[in-house]
């Protein structure tokens, strides 16, 4: 860490992320499993995974990956970190158009298609977490990813921040969940506590 990093970087709402998208498609599996896949709550579960999905990688790609390619020239192995990351991001595309697809026909193939998603984006996020958020902390000054977040919140916009928040901590423990809110400013975990968690109860997304 150099010296213009006073602090190390909070990687919390990050790992939360990850806990996250790995829970819905945890869910999802455990619905084709049993035969509810293409219930209408599974449906709306799926459909704002891939809505947080989309968004996620987008905001990494325009707003966390340029940064850190800008502090690694002549460092050929941390650029082709970079290239990774970009390869896996784009090899989700099709498999989640694959689900997509699998969910809104009888396609007996569903629960395959699922544990094949799974398993290349549960790769991409431990790759992503074992080796690029390392070097992120190597390379960035915790103002520079708090940049990234907030490009985060400015393309979620308040809608999209009052919807990924509960969210995020939907099935947390305790713990997890004064971990996640912790990364936050004190009027967010209040607009949660007070609206936010409700609103998202009402859409009783995975229930049976």
């Amino acid at each position: 860490m150099t010296d213009r990093q006073a602090e190390e970087i909070d990687f919390s709402i990050m790992y939360a992320t990850h806990r996250a998208f790995r829970r819905d498609l945890q869910r999802l599996a455990a619905a084709a499993e049993a035969g509810r896949g293409r219930a209408s709550q599974a449906l709306a579960g799926w459909e704002n995974f891939s809505r947080q999905l989309h968004h996620h990688h987008s905001v990494e790609d325009a707003a966390l990956w340029p940064q850190v390619e800008a502090k690694i020239t002549g460092r050929p192995d941390a650029q082709q970190l970079m290239k990774d990351m970009e390869a896996e991001h784009a090899e989700l595309g099709p498999r989640i158009d694959s689900v997509d697809a699998a969910l809104h026909s009888t396609d007996p193939d569903l629960a395959a298609r699922i544990e094949d998603l799974y398993q290349v984006m549960d790769n991409h996020f431990r790759h992503e977490e074992d080796s690029a958020l390392p070097l992120i902390q190597e390379v960035l000054t915790p103002a520079e990813w708090r940049k990234f977040g907030l490009a985060n919140a400015r393309k979620f916009g308040l809608k999209g921040v009052a919807n990924y928040v509960p969210w995020v901590l939907d099935g947390s423990t305790p713990a997890q969940e004064r971990e996640f809110l912790g990364a936050f400013p004190p009027p967010v975990r209040v607009a949660n506590k007070l609206f936010w968690q409700r609103s998202y109860a009402k859409k009783a997304r995975w229930q049976s």
